[in-house]
C-alpha cells in the first residue's frame, strides 16, 4: 500500500482552557474522501483548519505528500501550502467583493509566481472550463453570481495550484437544496480528474452519504468511530453515531417521520467529562465509562471499523 496524502497522529489543539481537538489521528489517502460529521461545536472547522495549515496544532504530527510540516517556519511552509487548500462554506464572504475573477483566479498564480500573464489568464479559463463556467466569467465580480457560481468559482480557486488535498468545510450547507447536488457532483467528478483527497467537513448525513467513502465521527473534540460508508450506515456501533442517524428526518410518499432528538446538551469543552466525554448523555453508560476513556480500536482483525466505546461490542 502507497503512503497516504495526509497522516495526522495525536493531534491536539488547544485554546487557553479549551481542548478543540484532542489527540486525533487519521489517514487521507490520494482519491478519497473521508467526510467528518458531529454536532456544532465538536471541533470539525479547528480539526479542518490545521489539516489545512491554517492553524498550527498544539502537539501531534501531520506530514503532507510525506512532509512533517508541524514547526515549520512561514517560508518553508510555503511550497508545502501547493498541494494543501480549503474550500470555505460562505461563498459569499470567502470572495473578495472588489475583485474580478480573473483576478481571483489568477492570485495563487502570482503569488508563486507561475507563469507570465497570458499564461495564467489561460489557466483561470480552464479552470473555469473544469467547475462548468464560460470565459466571459472572468471580468464580472462575485455580486453578479448565483450563491451556487459564487462556489464554483471558489472550487475554481482551489484548484489553481494543482493541489492534492482539498478541505472543503460544509461546502454545501449555505446553497439551495436544488443547487446542492449539482455542487456535490461537481466535487466526486473533479476527485476523479485529478485524483484529489478530500477532508468534507459536514453536519448532513444525506449529504455524507452521497460523497464519503470513509467517514469519521467527531465528539467533543475525539474521534469516537471511524468506517467505511457502507459500514457506518449499515452498522452504527458508537451510541453517539447511532443517536446521529436516528435524528435524520426522514420523509418517503404517505408517510413522514422526524428523526429523534438526542436527549441533554453537549458538556463544555473548557470542563470536559471525566472517562468518555459522551457518558453523561449516553444510554449504555457504567461506572467503567464514567471513570475511563475508550480508545478508538477496531471491531475485529478483518474490520477497518474503528469505535471508541467500552460497550462496542456487546451493545450494551
Amino acid at each position: 500500500m502507497s503512503d497516504p496524502l495526509v497522516n495526522a497522529v495525536g493531534l491536539s489543539r488547544r485554546f487557553g482552557d479549551v481542548v478543540a481537538v484532542n489527540e486525533v489521528s487519521m489517514q487521507i489517502e490520494s482519491g478519497e474522501t473521508l467526510a467528518l460529521v458531529g454536532e456544532s461545536g465538536s471541533g470539525k472547522t479547528t480539526l479542518g483548519r490545521m489539516l489545512s495549515l491554517l492553524l498550527p496544532p498544539s502537539a501531534g504530527t501531520l506530514e503532507i505528500a510525506g512532509n512533517n510540516v508541524v514547526g515549520l517556519s512561514r517560508r518553508a511552509l510555503k511550497p508545502v501550502r501547493r498541494n494543501v487548500q480549503m474550500i470555505f462554506q460562505d461563498p459569499v464572504s470567502s470572495l473578495n467583493p472588489r475583485q474580478t475573477v480573473a483576478n481571483i483566479l489568477t492570485e495563487p498564480l502570482r503569488n508563486y509566481r507561475l507563469g507570465s500573464h497570458t499564461e495564467q489568464t489561460a489557466r483561470a479559463i480552464e479552470l473555469l472550463d473544469a467547475v462548468g463556467l464560460p470565459e466571459e466569467t472572468l471580468q464580472r465580480y462575485p455580486h453578479e453570481f448565483s450563491g451556487g457560481q459564487r462556489q464554483r468559482i471558489t472550487i475554481a480557486r482551489a484548484l489553481a495550484l494543482n493541489p492534492g488535498f482539498i478541505v472543503a468545510d460544509e461546502p454545501v450547507s449555505a446553497l439551495d437544496v436544488s443547487v446542492q447536488s449539482q455542487i456535490l457532483n461537481l466535487l466526486a467528478d473533479l476527485k476523479e480528474r485529478y485524483q484529489l483527497a478530500y477532508l468534507f467537513i459536514s453536519h448532513d448525513l444525506a449529504v455524507v452519504h452521497h460523497i464519503a467513502d470513509r467517514i469519521a465521527v467527531m465528539y467533543l473534540g475525539n474521534i469516537v468511530e471511524l468506517a467505511t460508508r457502507e459500514d457506518l450506515f449499515r452498522s452504527p456501533t458508537h451510541p453517539y453515531t447511532q443517536a446521529l442517524l436516528k435524528s435524520v428526518p426522514e420523509i418517503r410518499p404517505g408517510k413522514r417521520r422526524l428523526g429523534q432528538v438526542l436527549q441533554g446538551d453537549p458538556p463544555s469543552p473548557a470542563n470536559p467529562p471525566s472517562g468518555c466525554r459522551f457518558h453523561p448523555r449516553c444510554p449504555r453508560a457504567t461506572d467503567l465509562c464514567r471513570t475511563k476513556a475508550p480508545e478508538l480500536e477496531t471491531r475485529s482483525a478483518t474490520s477497518s471499523h474503528q469505535v471508541a466505546c467500552h460497550h462496542a461490542d456487546t451493545g450494551a
